[in-house]
């Protein structure tokens, strides 16, 4: 496995409307997982059917993960207008940029 390896980041819709964000380097299995409950997230079993409503490359598994992070700690509102393409993944990581100075 190379270790520059490129992931993604991804939030997929539960049927109930609740907004699931993972990362992944293979989006397509990894959803598969999620939809198949074997190895899927806990917290998404029995919400499906699951819509993947936004992807975008994210970087190695430590920016990736990083992004996540971020993305988690978004309210609900900042997650739906990142999904409708008015807020930009990019943004975040300069936040993270500027914030994250230590200390």
């Amino acid at each position: 496995m190379s270790a520059a390896q490129a992931f993604s980041l991804y939030i997929l819709r539960c049927a109930d409307g609740t907004l699931y964000t993972g990362i992944a380097a293979d989006v397509a299995r990894r959803l598969a997982e999620h939809a198949s409950g074997s190895r899927g997230a806990k917290f998404l079993r029995g919400k499906g059917p699951l819509e993947l409503v936004f992807e975008e490359t994210a970087g190695d598994r430590a920016a990736a993960s990083r992004l996540e992070y971020r993305v988690k700690q978004l309210s609900r509102a900042d997650k739906l207008e990142l999904i409708a393409g008015r807020r930009q993944l990019r943004d975040l990581l300069e936040d993270q940029v500027l914030d994250g100075g230590g200390g």
